[in-house]
């Protein structure tokens, strides 16, 4: 028995060694992540003890700049191409959420959305912007709608895209999402982390696979090693998100686009019409053959309807 003990014990210790020399990342030089992911017009700006990485671009007279927020696991690039086909009108402003991209964890590790929507707040008064429009995708979506909650007069025009808020349904989750909830293996995620790990959670949330570039995969999983962002994954999936206002979403009165992929597994189009039951001033489009990220996936089309909408 105890000649099996030890060989059991040896199998597994073997097994870990040869698993984390295959799979196991050290956390990437936050200069090189900053050397190619924060160029011109990235910037960094201090609040709530973090150095956040953020991006003001497009016409400064404009008056109402579109604040758009992005979802667990992505970062501010996630609405590069929407930036490219606005900023010669508006003024657009995008930031990294900590405990993802370049800005990295929150230092007290507070992931409720309490706490986030405090961190928009800060943010938006940092940057002196009294009056948006607000946009957000998955979790960036339930932040932005939480902070419209809270903040009325603030936002003008609210852009929900595949929002989180009301209890998931998912037909399919990342399978970093999964892990990160799973006690004794997320304490593993934090340190091994394979790139084909990043490519299935990628493709997961796409209705389109061979969309899924391998610079977007490269992306991705390179902005995940940054320093502290694998604990930041896993606390902020462990968290009880307190202070999910759902109750409240009814009071929302500001001309809301309901922006949904008809093919997202994750966020299925069961809360996008919660959501059009809820609001009461809404505009709801389903997009064909779209999955959870519009933007990405779908830039141009996705576009095209954002910028009817807030004209």
């Amino acid at each position: 028995m105890k000649t099996l003990l030890k060989l059991t014990l040896a199998f597994i210790l073997t097994s870990l060694i040869i698993i984390t020399v295959l799979f196991g990342y050290a956390d990437l030089d936050l200069d090189l992540l900053k050397e190619k992911y924060a160029q011109p017009p990235s910037a960094f700006i201090p609040i709530m003890d973090m150095e956040v990485h953020f991006r003001d671009e497009g016409n400064p007279q404009d008056s109402l700049p579109i604040v758009l927020i992005h979802g667990t696991g992505a970062s501010l690039h996630t609405f590069d191409a929407w930036v490219e086909g606005l900023k010669n009108e508006r003024r657009i402003i995008r930031m990294d959420l900590p405990g993802f991209g370049l800005t990295g964890p929150f230092p007290d590790r507070d992931y409720t959305m309490i706490h986030y929507v405090k961190f928009i707040e800060a943010f938006l008064t940092q940057l002196n912007i009294d009056s948006c429009v607000l946009g957000g995708n998955s979790l960036g979506g339930q932040i932005a709608w939480n902070y419209t909650v809270e903040n009325s007069k603030t936002v003008k025009k609210l852009i929900l895209i595949d929002a989180a808020g009301y209890p998931l349904e998912s037909e399919k989750v990342p399978v970093a999402f999964a892990i990160a909830k799973m006690p004794v293996l997320n304490k593993i995620l934090t340190f091994i982390t394979p790139k084909f790990m990043a490519k299935s959670s990628v493709e997961s949330v796409y209705a389109d696979k061979s969309k899924v570039t391998e610079e977007l995969v490269a992306r991705y999983f390179e902005l995940t090693l940054r320093e502290g962002n694998r604990q930041g994954l896993v606390d902020r999936m462990t968290t009880d998100i307190k202070g999910n206002q759902i109750e409240l979403i009814k009071t929302i009165e500001q001309p809301t686009l309901i922006l949904w992929g008809a093919d997202d597994l994750l966020a299925t189009t069961k809360s996008a019409y919660r959501f059009q039951t809820d609001l009461s001033n809404d505009t709801l489009v389903i997009m064909p053959n779209v999955g959870h990220v519009p933007m990405e996936e779908s830039p141009i089309e996705s576009l095209a309807i954002v910028k009817a909408f807030i004209k």
